[in-house]
């Protein structure tokens, strides 16, 4: 039995959402924008249902990207696939950024013989990357990067061996490479809705989805509600 996967990305730049019956995409839509995910994404749901002719209770399996990548983008995806899981009785999923550019990686039709590096935008200096090997496995752990870093960082990790870089920072981590390491960058692609439904897919059938996903950050928030001064006359315990 193939499950009816509702897959939303809203955590990196811009929004997508792909509706699929097992490994077969039936919807993609998406939007580019950078900002007002929380507003653009329900509608795209929306649309992305209808396309694929079906009613939300038909929804089996919601996936929803958990970052790293804008706090706000990732907070208004998954609370909305909360609430769609909650309405259509449907099993809920997150799947990390990562992975699910990883698994999108694929639809770029080049070879499977090298080694993966996602960079993701962080929206300061530094990139959010982790490799992956040829079949698509993670090697290195998540991790935050300044790009002057970089070069070093891939040369201990992989050597000299030809290395792909996708994620919405791909070029910024190319160009931030020694131009003797074999590194291509690939066009990014806005649809990591895709990535993330195969990603779920596959975490369903080996058993190891996260029933209760939670938003996934390498580093603190940039905004932070100030310190209450303390009151005079009012002890603290």
């Amino acid at each position: 039995m193939f499950p009816i996967i509702l897959a939303l990305d809203s955590a990196g730049s811009g929004c997508s959402v792909a509706v699929a019956k097992g490994d077969e995409i039936v919807a993609v839509v998406h939007n580019e924008d950078l900002h007002g995910q929380a507003e653009i994404l329900l509608p795209l749901v929306d649309k992305a249902v209808r396309e694929a002719n079906l009613l939300p209770s038909a929804l089996e399996v919601i996936a929803a990207t958990v970052g790293p990548g804008s706090f706000t983008g990732i907070r208004a995806g998954l609370a909305a696939a909360r609430g769609i899981a909650f309405s259509a009785g449907a099993r809920l999923v997150g799947v990390s950024s990562f992975a699910a550019v990883a698994a999108g990686s694929a639809q770029h039709g080049v070879s499977d013989k090298h080694f993966l590096l996602v960079a993701l935008e962080s929206r300061r200096e530094d990139l959010y990357v982790q490799f992956f090997d040829p079949g698509r496995n993670a090697i290195t752990a998540p991790a935050a990067t300044l790009p002057s870093a970089l070069s070093n960082f891939v040369a201990l990790t992989i050597g000299a061996a030809p290395l792909l870089i996708a994620g919405d920072a791909a070029q910024r981590a190319a160009d931030a490479l020694s131009p003797c390491l074999n590194a291509i960058a690939l066009a990014d692609s806005p649809l990591t809705a895709v990535g993330a439904s195969r990603t779920a897919l596959r975490d369903l059938r080996q058993g190891k989805t996260d029933h209760e996903p939670s938003p996934f950050y390498l580093r603190p928030p940039d905004v932070k509600l100030p310190a209450i001064p303390p009151i005079p006359g009012l002890i603290r315990e």
